[in-house]
């Protein structure tokens, strides 16, 4: 008989979401990717005010880091468009349109996602976490509120929260089963306020992850972001995380082991107004956190600080076994 797959859920957006999925693709898992709608800016925010659909942006990089198809046939899925004329094509990945047309001729954005992951042979489940446009605000120290994901970080200020609206949507009933029959939950890495937190405005969700019995772990940001999280310490990153979940719920959470960040790279972040997370331990463990040190930080060839995707998943797949 063979040996039941082990189920993970990856929640969040952005860059770190697929970077963290190339890696656990590699693995014989049973995979869900529950992947926030909150994005305005960029392709996605022109194809979500003119089609009044939920932004496809960042299901589209997921659906192309989970996919098993030739590299040819994933980088046109990818190709984004360029020439003089933004009202048009300028600017807009062939996958976002493509995901546009799905669901324009289905009528629903989650079948879309479906129909696009079987054609591209994508490896586990891909899920929006909402099946409707949601628009993200936040309110800064300051008490202005800002309206638009994108929008969000250029202000420069103290974010004191972020919430969505409308305020009552319902997750889809996919996304809640995975979460409560997932061996583990992992939050992040990403964007904090604008791809992993709006994940947890959605209640159902919220509510899903807080009571699942599967091991929930955070994947903390190796830099901070201007805009977001300046100067944040890891324990920071947590609290704003429980802040918007309303419930202490993670178990564990995954750092980077304190090797130095290349001097030429840091300051490169440091004109960028970013540094490296600060790693707070004993404050970590204060919040009844598992603090788990890894090598899992990667300079990429354009100098930017990543997570080592294989590294992460090797170390996924060897604590689910505990």
């Amino acid at each position: 008989m063979a040996k039941e797959m082990k189920k993970i859920v990856i929640v969040g957006g952005g860059t770190g979401l697929s970077t963290l999925l190339r890696g656990l693709k590699k693995f014989d898992l049973d995979l869900t990717a529950i992947v926030t709608v909150a994005d305005d800016g960029g392709s996605s925010g022109r194809l979500r005010d003119d089609y009044k659909i939920p932004p496809p942006g960042d299901v589209r990089n997921v659906i192309a880091a989970l996919s098993e198809v030739e590299p040819l046939v994933e980088e046109m899925f990818q190709y984004r468009f360029k020439g003089k004329d933004k009202e048009h094509l300028n600017g807009h990945s062939l996958g976002n349109l493509m995901l546009t047309a799905l669901t324009e001729i289905t009528g629903d954005f989650s079948h879309a996602i479906r129909e696009m992951s079987r054609v591209l042979n994508v490896h586990g489940r891909v899920l929006p976490a909402a099946n409707q446009r949601l628009t993200l605000f936040a309110e800064l120290e300051s008490g202005e509120i800002i309206e638009g994901e994108s929008k969000i970080p250029t202000y420069e200020q103290q974010i004191k929260r972020v919430f969505c609206k409308p305020d009552r949507v319902h997750a889809l009933p996919e996304a809640i089963h995975a979460i409560k029959q997932a061996d583990i939950i992992v939050i992040g890495p990403g964007s904090l306020y604008t791809s992993i937190i709006p994940n947890l405005l959605v209640e159902d969700i919220r509510e899903a992850i807080v009571q699942a019995k599967g091991k929930k772990v955070y994947i903390c940001n190796l830099m901070t972001q201007k805009g977001e999280t300046s100067h944040y310490t890891a324990s920071d990153h947590v609290q704003a995380i429980y802040d918007h979940a309303k419930d202490p719920f993670l178990q564990a959470i995954l750092i980077n082991n304190d090797a130095d960040v290349p001097k030429d790279v840091q300051q490169a972040y440091e004109e960028e107004e970013a540094e490296p997370v600060q790693f707070d331990v004993c404050q970590l463990q204060a919040m009844g956190l598992e603090v788990i040190k890894r090598d899992i930080a990667n300079v990429s060839s354009k100098g930017t600080v990543r997570h080592q995707a294989t590294k992460v998943a090797e170390w996924l797949v060897e604590y689910m076994k505990d």
